[in-house]
């Protein structure tokens, strides 16, 4: 995977875009690169959503170092939503 070029994006997204900050930094990538004419790389594919899924894995916010969130509901608790494909 290539690194941004931020310094070169911040010279393009506030100088020639004339973007605030606020409004650079509030941007996508893939935006910023819209907003200047630049082609993406288009659709992601799966095995790039792989990838991102194995670098970046879902974790419960109870689940994260230092969270004070109690853990999920009870184990069975959804079990009839499940049941019935509410779920």
């Amino acid at each position: 995977m290539s690194a941004l070029d931020w310094p070169g994006l911040m010279r393009l997204g506030l100088g020639r875009l004339r973007l605030k900050p606020a409004e650079f930094w509030a941007l996508s990538p893939a935006e910023l690169m819209v907003m200047l004419g630049i082609e993406g790389g288009g659709a992601m594919g799966r095995e790039r959503l792989a990838d991102l899924a194995a670098r970046f894995p879902d974790v419960a916010q109870a689940e994260r170092p230092g969270s004070r969130l109690p853990p999920g509901p009870p184990d069975g608790i959804l079990k009839g939503a499940e049941a019935d494909g509410r779920v």
